[in-house]
């Protein structure tokens, strides 16, 4: 299926827009111990906040692939027998499916060839940009700036009295389905763990607008939505045979308003090496720990 759909490519010049308009305002990580995970073939499927984009070292460019993500670091802990890594950044459940273009145009095969009847593990990683990730974070950012104090995201998206951004969730259900007896069938024996999306924006509290420029009164709205997402994620898991791993809580406190030394998700502008509301090195090797705790 061949589908221009490279949204950190189209997303690149309004957040770098963003950026300027913001800036007058604005003044190495250790492999997991060993735990108990199938030491077989392991494939992980999933989108940007798989891969690592930006992290260094990039492995694939046309998926924006680092070399540091979190199942590289399962991976390299598990001591798997062979490791097959497909996720991709701007990944959507059609991509799991039916394949599609990667951020250079490239066209790639579907991410669920790579899983075998001998794969012992498999992680799941989707759905953000089923319901418009990168198009929500760069409208909302936006949006923000002629009403920093407001809800301009929020009143857009729920105009009319129906949220378009939990209607979108509720979407989205059917095709991780999709997605899980797919794996199933492919692979009747593996263990299949789908993982939620780390904390964005701060769990609690109105953000730090302009450091990441989200409206006062939309960060409540967006951390909901988030979380409307990751329960919709670990239902849907527990609906198909999977199991659920929350990244979500041990990121607390380490959201894109903290420290560069203590983020795992970065803002507008990075400040570690990472792609804009993005996971960095950290991050990918907290979302390493929380899934080898889960799998233990």
């Amino acid at each position: 299926m061949n589908r221009p759909h490279l949204p950190l490519r189209r997303t690149a010049a309004r957040l770098a827009a963003l950026a300027a308009a913001t800036a007058g305002v604005l003044l190495a990580v250790t492999a997991p111990a060993n735990a108990a995970v199938p030491a077989g073939r392991y494939v992980a499927l999933g989108d940007s906040y798989t891969a690592g984009p930006l992290i260094p070292t990039q492995v694939d460019l046309n998926c924006l692939r680092s070399n540091r993500n979190y199942p590289t670091l399962v991976a390299a802990s598990a001591g798997s027998s062979s490791f097959a890594d497909v996720s991709c950044s701007g990944a959507t459940t059609d991509d799991i499916l039916y394949g599609g273009d990667g951020q250079l145009g490239i066209n790639l095969p579907p991410q669920l060839n790579a899983v075998t009847s001998a794969t012992a593990l498999v992680t799941v990683q989707i759905g953000g940009n089923d319901i418009g990730f990168s198009g929500i974070i760069s409208d909302c950012a936006e949006a923000s700036l002629s009403s920093p104090l407001g809800s301009p995201c929020k009143n857009r998206f729920t105009a009319g009295g129906t949220d378009q951004l939990r209607a979108r969730i509720a979407a989205t259900v059917p095709k991780v389905t999709a997605v899980l007896r797919a794996v199933r069938q492919a692979a009747p024996s593996a263990r299949v763990v789908v993982l939620g999306y780390p904390a964005i924006l701060p769990d609690s509290g109105y953000g730090c607008w302009p450091v990441v420029p989200i409206a006062y009164q939309d960060v409540p709205y967006l951390r909901g939505v988030e979380k409307a997402l990751n329960s919709m994620l670990a239902d849907t898991a527990a609906a198909n045979g999977a199991s659920y791993a929350d990244v979500y809580t041990p990121s607390i406190g380490k959201d894109a308003c903290k420290s560069s030394g203590t983020r795992w998700v970065e803002g507008l502008v990075p400040q570690n090496s990472a792609a804009p509301f993005h996971p960095n090195a950290r991050g990918e090797q907290g979302m390493a720990t929380a899934l080898l705790a889960h799998l233990n």
